[in-house]
C-alpha cells in the first residue's frame, strides 16, 4: 500500500500543510509534527474529498458574494438615472399626473424582497434506517460526498450501507436541513414501550406471585444440597463432580398454615470459574438465600456474594449449614457475618439467620417458613393477563433441538405458539417445559420455562417479550441488530475512571465512584478501606463506594463485577491475572496497581479535584516458558517456547516461579536457531538472555513488558 507524506499532499492540492492537518483533526487525528507523517491510501484520499469540498465551499462562497454585490450595485443607478430622462421629455402635463402612480408601483416591490429566506429552511423524512446511496437522493448531492462527511464525522461506509436515523440526522444537518421523523416505521420503538405499559398500566388487580429466590455461597458449601433437600429429587447427581455447572431454575411447592404456596428457585454455581453465572443469577432474584458452612465459616466467594446481592439492592437470609458436623462452630460464623454488615436478629440486627444441615435434612422447614414471611412482607405481585416480559436465565443450543432457552417468566402468561423477541433472537415457542421436563402450554408469572423455537440463541440476562406477528418480530430484531453494529463500530460506553473523574464531576455525570478493593493481606484491605473513607468524607461532590474488598490477586471475577457496577479496581501489592487483563481491556475497566498506599490515596485524591498528571504505565507484550537452561561463555541461556503475545529484546522483563517474581530486569539478548532477532512470537521458540539473572528453572515463565507514558485528561 503507497503511504504519502502530508507535506506532499498539500502540494497536490496546493494549499498549506495546516488546512491538511486541519482536515485530519476534523477526522480524529491529531498531530503534533506532520514533518515525518505518512498517510494510507483511504485516509488519504478521504482527506482529498474534505479539503476540495472545503475549496469548493470557499470558491462558491465568494462567487455568491460577488454576485450579491454585483445586483446591489446596478439596482441604484437604474431607479435613479433612467426613470428622469424618459418621462420628461415625451409629455410634460399629463405625465405628470401619472407620475404619483409610478414611484407607488416600486413602493410594494422591497417587500417581497422580505421572502428569501424561507426557501434556506429545508426539510427531509427519515425512517429508523436508510442507506448512503437513498440519503445522498434526499440530500440532492453525489453519495461521495456524503461518504465524505461520513469520514468526518468517524464513519466509514459504501453507498450500500444503512446508516441509523441518528447517524443520518448528523449528516443532514450539515448540509442545513431539518429532520422530520416519518411517522409510518415505529416498531423498534414499540419493544421499551411495551415494558412501560405492563409494568404502570394496569387495569386489572395485580395478583400475588411466587417469589424468586436465588442461592448463593462458597463451592462445595451446599448450596446445591440444599436445594436437593427442598425439591426431595436428586439435582447433585445430575451436576458433574457434584458442582453445579450450569445454572438452574425450578419450582417448589411447599405446605404452609394458609395453604399450598409456590417458590421458584434459581441455583447459581459457586465456584470461582462461574462468578459471572452467579452475578446473572442475582439479577432477577426477589431474595437471595445465603449459604455459609458453618465449620467453614466466612469464605471469599462468600464475602463475592454478599456484595452481589447488596448491589441487587434485595433482601438477605443467611442458610448456616452442616451444623450437624462434629466442627461447626455457629458462633463464629455469625460473628463473621457481622463483621460484613449482616447483624443477626437475635443480636439486634436484622438479618434473618437460619440454623440448617441440608444433607440431613435439619431446619429446611424454618428456612421455607422464613422465605415466605419475607415474601409477604416484599408484597410480591403481578398481573398474568399483561403483555408478556421475562427474563433470559440460560441459552443454549442442543442438538436436534436447535437454540434452547431457559426463561423466568416475570409479568403476563408466556403461551406456546406465541411470537417471542430477545434482544436480536426470535421464533414461534414450538415447545415449552417447566423444571422437570413436562411438556406445559402456559406459564404465568414467576415460573421458570425452557422453550424452543428462537433463531438463535440469546444472551443470559437478555429481556423476552411477546409480539403479535412475525413480521413485527423481523421489524423489532433487524433494528436492534443495526443499533447494535453501530454502537460496536462507535466508541465503548465510557467507564468511570479517575483519569476522566473530575470532567464527569463538572458535567453532573458522576456523584459516586465505585472502587473495588484487592490487597496482599487483611491489614492492608483494613487500611485501605478506612483511609478511604475518611477521604470520601472530606468533600460532598462525590461519594467513594467500595463495593468489594478482598485479598489476593485481581481475577476476572473483580473485573466482571466492576464491568456491572461501573466501577474502578484498586489493586495493592497484588498482580493482575492475565485472563482479568484482557476482560479489563474488552470491557474497558480502569485497574490500578500500586506498592505505595499514600500514592494511591494521592491519585483519588488528585482525580477528585482534577489534578491527575501523566503516569507511566506498563504494557504486557506477551510471555515465554524456559522450556531448558543452557550455558554459554557469555552467560546463562533459557531455551523458551512464547506462549502469548510476542517477547522483544531491550523490552523489560520479569521471571515468574509460581506466583512469585523472583527477578525483574531487561531482556539483553534475543535468538532464534543461531539468528539475533528483534522479537519473537507466540509458538516459536528461542533463546533467551537477562542482564543480572542466571538461575533459570524450567517452568519459569518470563513474562516481557514496556512502560509507557500514559497522558491524563
Amino acid at each position: 500500500m503507497a503511504q504519502t507524506r502530508v507535506v506532499d499532499l498539500a502540494k497536490e492540492l496546493n494549499v498549506q500543510p495546516k488546512e491538511v492537518v486541519s482536515a485530519l483533526s476534523e477526522m480524529g487525528i491529531h498531530l503534533r509534527n506532520y514533518q515525518a507523517v505518512t498517510l494510507d491510501d483511504a485516509t488519504a484520499n478521504a482527506l482529498r474529498k474534505i479539503v476540495l469540498n472545503r475549496l469548493e465551499a470557499e470558491r462558491a462562497a465568494a462567487e455568491a458574494a460577488a454576485a450579491a454585490a454585483a445586483a446591489d450595485t446596478p439596482a441604484a443607478p437604474a431607479a435613479t438615472v433612467a426613470a428622469p430622462p424618459r418621462k420628461p421629455a415625451e409629455k410634460k402635463p399629463s405625465e405628470k399626473a401619472k407620475r404619483p402612480p409610478a414611484p407607488a408601483a416600486p413602493a410594494p416591490e422591497p417587500k417581497p424582497a422580505a421572502p428569501p429566506p424561507p426557501p434556506e429552511v429545508k426539510e427531509i423524512e427519515l425512517g429508523d434506517s436508510i442507506t448512503v446511496r437513498e440519503l445522498a437522493e434526499k440530500l440532492k448531492t453525489e453519495a461521495a460526498d456524503v461518504i465524505t462527511r461520513l469520514v468526518s464525522m468517524g464513519h466509514l461506509a459504501t453507498v450500500t450501507q444503512t446508516l441509523s436515523q441518528d447517524v443520518a440526522a448528523k449528516v443532514a444537518k450539515q448540509y442545513g436541513y431539518t429532520i422530520k421523523a416519518a411517522k409510518a416505521p415505529a416498531p423498534a420503538a414499540e419493544a421499551p414501550r411495551r415494558h412501560t405499559v405492563q409494568r404502570r398500566v394496569v387495569s386489572r388487580p395485580l395478583q400475588p406471585r411466587p417469589p424468586v429466590v436465588t442461592i448463593l455461597g462458597h463451592v462445595d458449601h451446599g448450596k446445591t444440597t440444599l436445594l436437593d433437600a427442598i425439591r426431595k429429587t436428586d439435582v447433585v447427581s445430575r451436576e458433574f463432580g457434584g458442582i453445579t455447572q450450569h445454572i438452574g431454575a425450578y419450582q417448589t411447592e411447599i405446605q404452609a398454615q394458609d395453604g399450598p404456596k409456590r417458590i421458584t428457585f434459581i441455583d447459581t454455581p459457586g465456584h470461582a470459574a462461574f462468578t459471572q453465572m452467579r452475578a446473572r443469577g442475582a439479577q432477577v432474584t426477589d431474595i437471595v438465600v445465603l449459604v455459609v458452612a458453618a465449620d467453614d465459616g466466612i469464605m471469599p466467594q462468600t464475602i463475592e456474594a454478599i456484595n452481589h446481592a447488596r448491589a441487587a439492592k434485595v433482601p438477605i437470609i443467611v442458610a448456616v449449614n452442616k451444623v450437624d458436623k462434629e466442627d461447626a462452630d455457629v458462633t463464629r460464623t455469625k460473628q463473621q457475618l457481622m463483621e460484613h454488615g449482616l447483624v443477626p436478629e437475635e443480636w439486634g440486627g436484622e438479618t434473618i439467620v437460619v440454623e440448617i444441615s441440608a444433607l440431613a435434612k435439619l431446619g429446611i422447614d424454618d428456612l421455607l417458613e422464613m422465605i415466605t414471611l419475607v415474601a409477604e412482607m416484599e408484597e410480591l405481585r403481578a398481573d398474568p393477563g399483561a403483555p408478556v416480559a421475562g427474563t433470559v436465565i440460560e441459552a443454549r443450543v442442543e442438538k436436534g433441538r436447535g437454540p434452547v432457552a431457559t426463561v423466568l417468566v416475570q409479568e403476563g402468561t408466556l403461551k406456546a405458539g406465541d411470537i417471542v423477541v430477545a434482544n436480536t433472537a426470535w421464533g414461534r415457542v414450538r415447545a415449552m417445559t417447566d423444571d422437570r421436563g413436562r411438556r406445559i402450554n402456559k406459564a404465568g408469572p414467576a415460573t421458570p420455562v425452557e422453550i424452543v423455537g428462537l433463531n438463535s440463541a440469546p444472551m443470559a440476562g437478555d429481556r423476552i417479550e411477546v409480539v403479535k406477528d412475525e413480521r413485527e418480530a423481523r421489524d423489532i430484531t433487524e433494528a436492534r441488530i443495526l443499533k447494535e453494529r453501530e454502537h460496536r463500530a462507535e466508541e465503548a460506553r465510557p467507564r468511570v475512571s479517575l483519569q476522566d473523574l473530575f470532567k464527569q464531576m463538572e458535567a453532573g455525570a458522576a456523584k459516586e465512584l465505585n472502587l473495588i478493593i484487592k490487597a496482599d493481606v487483611q491489614g492492608s484491605v483494613e487500611v485501605l478501606r478506612e483511609s478511604i473513607h475518611q477521604l470520601g468524607s472530606e468533600g460532598d461532590e462525590v461519594r467513594l463506594e467500595v463495593l468489594h474488598a478482598g485479598v489476593g490477586n485481581i481475577g476476572e471475577s473483580d473485573i466482571m463485577l466492576a464491568s456491572a457496577s461501573n466501577a474502578v479496581v484498586i489493586g495493592f501489592n497484588v498482580r493482575l491475572d492475565p485472563k482479568a487483563r484482557r476482560l479489563a481491556e474488552s470491557e474497558g475497566i480502569d485497574v490500578r496497581l500500586y506498592n505505595v498506599i499514600y500514592e494511591l490515596m494521592d491519585d483519588v485524591r488528585a482525580a477528585m479535584k482534577g489534578m491527575l498528571a501523566p503516569v507511566f504505565a506498563e504494557r504486557i507484550l506477551g510471555s515465554a516458558e524456559v522450556r531448558a537452561t543452557f550455558r554459554s561463555p557469555r552467560g546463562a541461556i533459557a531455551g523458551c517456547m512464547v506462549t502469548e503475545g510476542v517477547v522483544r529484546r531491550g523490552s523489560e522483563v520479569r521471571v515468574l516461579r509460581g506466583k512469585e517474581t523472583i527477578f525483574t530486569g531487561k531482556l539483553s539478548s534475543l535468538r532464534h536457531v543461531k539468528d539475533d532477532v528483534r522479537e519473537m512470537a507466540a509458538g516459536f521458540e528461542c533463546g533467551i538472555m537477562l542482564d543480572g539473572f542466571s538461575d533459570f528453572q524450567e517452568g519459569d515463565i518470563i513474562q516481557s513488558y514496556v512502560v509507557e507514558e500514559v497522558h491524563r485528561a
